[in-house]
């Protein structure tokens, strides 16, 4: 059953992430809560920069709950906001102008 457990991932969407921030701090920081299976940062093209949002997968319920349950997500002097993540996970695309090409 373990092979089953790995291909669920519990995910919450993050916004107002700090441009000096990388998936690196992203992992530390989200990684209180439980493990970080993974995080998606999607980067402008253009710019370089990353868009100020993203994706964190935990490999456990529990510990996506206890990160939504947390009031203030205070990274490098910003205020993260936190949310559910609203699109499938199994396999419907999120909004059409964010590239999975990383």
């Amino acid at each position: 059953m373990a092979a089953s457990s790995s291909k669920k991932s519990f995910e919450i969407f993050v916004s107002r992430v700090p441009w000096t921030v990388a998936v690196k701090e992203v992992k530390e920081y989200f990684g209180q809560f439980g493990p970080v299976k993974k995080c998606l940062i999607p980067y402008d093209k253009e710019t370089g920069f990353h868009r100020g949002f993203c994706w964190v997968g935990f490999s456990a319920e529990e510990s996506m709950t206890n990160a939504l349950q947390k009031d203030t997500h205070i990274l490098e002097g910003s205020k993260l906001q936190v949310q559910r993540n609203r699109r499938s996970v199994s396999g419907q695309k999120p909004i059409k102008d964010n590239e999975d090409e990383e």
